[in-house]
């Protein structure tokens, strides 16, 4: 059963640099600093470098946030700094903390639920009205009835509700709390290091707000952490999509050169491919093939002798054995490929799958209710000894595994630059598929 990625370690590696940026700016911070210049104007370089990762990545949604972000620490700065110089809060600084209080939620369910569809600009332009509409008419009635408004935000409007179990006012307290669980429902469902780092962001102004007056540099290390989530959770997903083949889990065809031009010393290739591919999508179709690739590339994932997997591209695939040669090799790509031929795979019904795309992802690797069918590959095995460059590796693998298939498929075949016999299926009936 695939492990959830809400359970990995690897899906919060984003949080290491906006944690470690966060507790250094806390602890290098003076409170007589916080209302400075290079304080206020740190939120906003990030948020713009931020802004324009967005604007490259089609993230819209991380783009208004880091803007919401931005804005609304650029408001409590002011605060924080009057209250600093002088002693006192300013006439306006409760209505003004309440408002950051109560928008900040709203504005993040808001832009965090909102799919992004359709073309960029669009959307941005959608976003835009709708928020600055809603702003605009806040702030109209709160220019013209201010104590009004700060009632309004700060009052309890549910007696039943114990008044201590919030720091902030009720309406705001309510909020967060609202906004924190369609956060944290999305994140669970959709697991993404974005959604996540939405969640995380949210929980962490929730948590410095009620503080702010109390340690003011909690409001520029919180700050610069919300944004450094949000900034580095699009870093690392714009490094999946260019690393990471989607469809199977594995590193893509760029990190597999990316290994290679990293091999020192002797190294081993071994490029392997699914039998038949091209007669079973035939035969089943291309979502019965899509379960083919997610399958082998699942026992690839787990080969031994520290044997990397890649996702080579179509129905191929490619191992990578750093520091051994292609004999060390030969016995973890022989139980691999006999560890898929011994495995009939069961296809799934599609008549039967939930219409619900969510539920119907997380039904996969729980067995299929179909026809079975047998899988195998075929694997060339190549090294560097001789001094060949990795691409002449790769090539001597591939003319290896053109050998393995013409010779009956389903079995390792060595190239003769690495000194090794061909390594044949012992199944006589699955061989001569």
């Amino acid at each position: 059963m695939p492990v959830h990625p809400l359970r990995q370690p690897a899906h919060y590696l984003f949080t290491l640099p906006a944690l470690a940026v966060a507790l250094a700016l806390w602890a290098a911070t003076p409170a007589t600093e916080v209302g400075s210049a290079g304080q206020h104007i740190l939120p906003w370089l990030l948020a713009c470098l931020g802004v324009g990762l967005a604007i490259a990545y089609h993230q819209m949604r991380a783009l208004c946030l880091l803007l919401v972000m931005a804005a609304s620490a650029a408001v409590l700065h002011d605060d924080v700094g009057h209250y600093l110089r002088h002693g006192d809060v300013a006439a306006l600084t409760p209505l003004r903390f309440h408002a950051v209080s109560t928008w900040l939620p709203l504005l993040f369910a808001g832009h965090a639920v909102w799919p992004e569809r359709g073309r960029r600009r669009r959307d941005l332009l959608l976003r835009t009205v709708i928020t600055g509409a809603a702003l605009g008419l806040f702030l109209l009635l709160a220019s013209q009835q201010p104590q009004a408004m700060h009632d309004l935000l700060s009052n309890r409007h549910l007696a039943w509700l114990p008044a201590g179990w919030s720091a902030l006012a009720q309406l705001p307290a309510l909020l967060f709390l609202l906004a924190t669980g369609l956060l944290g429902w999305q994140a669970w469902r959709r697991p993404r290091p974005l959604h996540t780092a939405m969640l995380l962001a949210l929980l962490c102004l929730w948590w410095m707000l009620p503080r702010i007056f109390l340690q003011p540099a909690l409001l520029p290390a919180a700050s610069v952490a919300a944004l450094l989530l949000v900034l580095a959770a699009m870093l690392q997903e714009s490094f999946h999509m260019a690393f990471r083949d989607e469809l199977t889990g594995l590193p893509g065809r760029r990190a597999f050169n990316a290994c290679l031009q990293r091999a020192g010393g002797t190294f081993s290739v071994a490029m392997v491919d699914v039998d038949h591919f091209k007669h079973f999508n035939d035969t089943h179709g291309h979502d019965a093939g899509d379960d083919v690739l997610r399958l082998v590339a699942a026992r690839l994932a787990r080969v031994g002798d520290g044997g990397q997997a890649f996702r080579y591209g179509g129905e191929e695939f490619a191992l990578v054995f750093l520091d051994r040669p292609a004999q060390a090799c030969t016995g973890a790509v022989e139980q691999l490929r006999a560890t898929i031929a011994a495995c009939p795979m069961q296809l799934r019904d599609r008549s039967t799958r939930s219409q619900d795309d969510a539920l119907g992802q997380q039904q996969r690797g729980h067995g299929g209710n179909g026809a079975k069918v047998q899988v195998t590959v075929s694997i060339g095995l190549a090294d560097s000894r001789g001094g060949r460059s990795p691409a002449a590796v790769v090539k001597a693998a591939d003319q290896a595994l053109y050998a393995a298939k013409a010779q009956g498929r389903n079995r390792v075949q060595a190239d003769a630059g690495a000194r090794q016999p061909d390594v044949r299926a012992t199944d006589a009936q699955t061989a001569s598929r």
